[in-house]
């Protein structure tokens, strides 16, 4: 008769905890036995995850430089001018390889991640020579000289400093702080929520 009873409250134990188990999911119950990721534990695993990829592009950009320049020979009777119109594209870059644990810091009372990353970089640019126009004056002085091959060498080398320098611009750096902050937040935050942190959040600071 007592092993029965025994036998009685393993069963009705067994049905409680694969109640509980349907209730609060996997994550949640384990949690709930105690034996649950802390949620610093989750978000190192997130950072080493992303580590592999070694950079987060946040946001991509095209610009155009137009570069021109001019040349003059036989004290200026003769002269030349010659425009470039050039597109290509810039890429905004947070480096995971400089974002260590100790950017990560949990509170629980607010049930808060913050993370601290470095500023998206501007990586490029690609430059598009498919799309490059040019726009020349000055025929006799290209056709007696070297002039055209001396204005090409001089735009061109303008190029890569015209768009990254556009690409620089404050208004443009506000904007890609504002998708890294979304992207670095997302990154983290999912995780968070899936192990069962539902009203986890994530505050970004650039350094």
């Amino acid at each position: 008769m007592r092993r029965l009873g025994w036998l009685v409250v393993a069963l009705i134990a067994g049905l409680l905890l694969g109640a509980g188990a349907v209730m609060l999911g996997g994550n949640g119950l384990a949690r709930w036995l105690g034996r649950g990721p802390d949620p610093e534990t989750i978000a190192e695993a997130s950072l080493k995850s992303v580590k592999r990829q070694a950079t987060l592009t946040v946001l991509t950009a095209r610009f155009s430089a137009v570069i021109t320049s001019e040349q003059s020979r036989l004290g200026g009777l003769l002269s030349a001018k010659k425009t470039l119109i050039v597109p290509g594209n810039v890429r905004y870059e947070i480096d995971w390889n400089r974002v260590g644990p100790g950017e990560l810091s949990w509170d629980a009372a607010t049930q808060t991640l913050a993370v601290t990353v470095p500023s998206p970089r501007v990586a490029g640019p690609e430059i598009d020579l498919g799309a490059m126009r040019e726009y020349k004056d000055g025929a006799v002085l290209f056709a007696l000289t070297n002039a055209e091959t001396s204005l090409d060498s001089a735009n061109r080398a303008r190029v890569a400093g015209t768009l990254l320098a556009e690409a620089r611009a404050p208004a443009l750096t506000e904007l890609a702080r504002d998708a890294a902050t979304k992207a670095v937040q997302r990154t983290f935050v999912l995780p968070l929520n899936a192990a069962g942190f539902d009203t986890a959040k994530v505050t970004v600071t650039f350094r």
